[in-house]
């Protein structure tokens, strides 16, 4: 589908293992003829050195091969170190491939792609992997029409698509079947590293498999604990970054970008000039906390509406600048 789109297929990796495991898959269906032959580009230089790791040390003897075999440089797969290769690549037009890190889209080289590419309504994105909240790929997973990248508002024309297959972890049945097999777990068992929903679900899994609820933590941001054998220690809790409740969700961030988009919107979609201003004016009136006013400064600050050095009309033009 993406081929027949007429444009790129964009797919934001992590560096270890996704990488590999989705180009052993790619080449292997562009042999099979189950996806069309094209350019592939390894986008990403940690991806890379780890893709040497895969081929020197990934014998299995299951299969008395290394099925990574195929993850190297060749006419089909190009790695792409240095940072002139990979821009090279907004040069290229027509169907090819690019695995760029990071998979969340929040930081690395996948982000000039997702800026140059989101826009376009011949490319394909495609999602790999679970996307936290308030990333860039949560929102792109979740049909935002626009986002911010670097800065700028990228209008999404691009047809965006997910794949959960490529997951590296247990799922709910799998985590709790390793513990029962562990059992009986003598200290505690700590759940980190999850959305808190996910945790508590994984918790009601572990307590309905026998597990004691009591023994069974689910740590919040900041907090620690000394590891001792069969027990657990709260250390003395130091100040937390951020409330329990708002680490795993969209912040003032996200929502302020959020809002600066939907006014362009508003401004964008206004009748005229006229609509415009107004909206523009009610908005500063909401700001500055008095209708038709500016902020409150002390009297006879040079600037301020008492200040002497200002008429009425230089008072709203000085204003309007500011916005």
């Amino acid at each position: 589908a993406a081929h027949a789109a007429g444009g790129p297929l964009l797919i934001p990796v992590f560096a270890l293992q996704r990488s590999q495991e989705l180009l052993v898959d790619l080449l292997q269906l562009m042999d099979e003829g189950g996806a069309p032959r094209g350019d592939i580009f390894l986008d990403s230089p940690l991806a890379i050195e780890a893709s040497e790791v895969f081929l020197e040390r990934g014998w299995n003897p299951a299969l008395q091969r290394n099925p990574f075999e195929p993850v190297r440089p060749s006419a089909n797969l190009r790695f792409l170190a240095k940072p002139w290769d990979s821009d090279g690549l907004e040069r290229l037009s027509g169907w090819h491939v690019i695995l760029a890190a990071s998979g969340m889209c929040d930081a690395g080289r996948v982000r000039k792609h997702l800026k140059r590419l989101l826009w376009r309504k011949e490319a394909t994105v495609l999602l790999s992997g679970f996307q936290a909240a308030g990333t860039l790929g949560r929102l792109l997973a979740d049909g935002a029409p626009r986002v911010s990248i670097q800065g700028d508002e990228v209008r999404v024309r691009a047809r965006v698509r997910k794949i959960e297959a490529y997951s590296a972890h247990a799922d709910a049945l799998g985590l709790t079947r390793w513990a029962r097999d562990r059992a009986p777990v003598a200290g505690s068992i700590l759940l980190a590293h999850g959305e808190p929903a996910a945790a508590q679900g994984l918790r009601d899994r572990l307590v309905a498999a026998g597990f004691d609820a009591d023994a069974i933590l689910i740590p919040d941001l900041d907090e620690a604990f000394d590891l001792t054998e069969g027990r657990v220690t709260p250390r003395q809790p130091s100040p937390a970054r951020l409330p329990p409740h708002t680490a795993a969700r969209l912040d003032w961030h996200n929502h302020r970008v959020a809002f600066q988009m939907a006014l362009n919107a508003a401004l964008q979609g206004a009748e005229d000039d006229k609509a415009r201003e107004a909206l523009l004016r009610r908005l500063r009136e909401v700001v500055e906390g008095q209708p038709g006013g500016a902020p409150a400064r002390p009297p006879g600050a040079r600037g301020s509406p008492h200040s002497p050095e200002l008429d009425s009309g230089q008072r709203s033009s000085s204003r309007d600048e500011a916005f």
